[in-house]
């Protein structure tokens, strides 16, 4: 474990830390989750120096848990950051964010033609890459890169 002197982003009561996101992916997370419009303490950390990494982000949300569909959008962009849930200053749980191998309402087809662009209907994506990350649409099996990820 770290000393503590050398922490670099001061300790949390109770909330969770996302760690380990790729310093050019954080604001990008902060703002999926719409971290500017809650009322919790959030502190921010950018181009911390990680040993796995070289440099990375991490967040503290004080007094706030993520739900599943919230992890999921932090994974399709940020997939190898960690979750930590803190209660009473110890970490009670660690998880690695994965992606599921289906996600359904949380990116729109890229494909102008698609039914989900065209009728109220659940857009739906296989995941068919993990490194690089590519989804697969479940209805016109259309196929998106990261970067073409659009998040609804």
């Amino acid at each position: 474990m770290a000393d503590k002197s050398e922490m670099q982003v001061k300790a949390l009561k109770n909330g969770t830390v996302i760690d380990h996101i790729p310093s050019d992916k954080l604001f990008k997370v902060v703002s999926i989750l719409k971290l500017d419009k809650i009322d919790s303490e959030v502190t921010i950390g950018n181009n911390l120096t990680s040993r796995l990494m070289g440099r990375k982000g991490i967040i503290k949300i004080a007094d706030r848990y993520f739900e599943e569909d919230e992890i999921n959008r932090i994974a399709l962009i940020a997939p190898k950051a960690k979750i930590n849930t803190i209660r009473d200053y110890e970490v009670v749980e660690k998880k690695i964010i994965e992606l599921p191998e289906e996600i359904s309402g949380l990116v729109r087809c890229v494909n102008p033609k698609c039914i989900t662009n065209n009728e109220p209907m659940e857009p739906c994506y296989r995941v068919v890459g993990r490194s690089p990350l590519t989804l697969k649409c479940c209805y016109c099996e259309h196929t998106m890169s990261q970067e073409e990820i659009k998040l609804l």
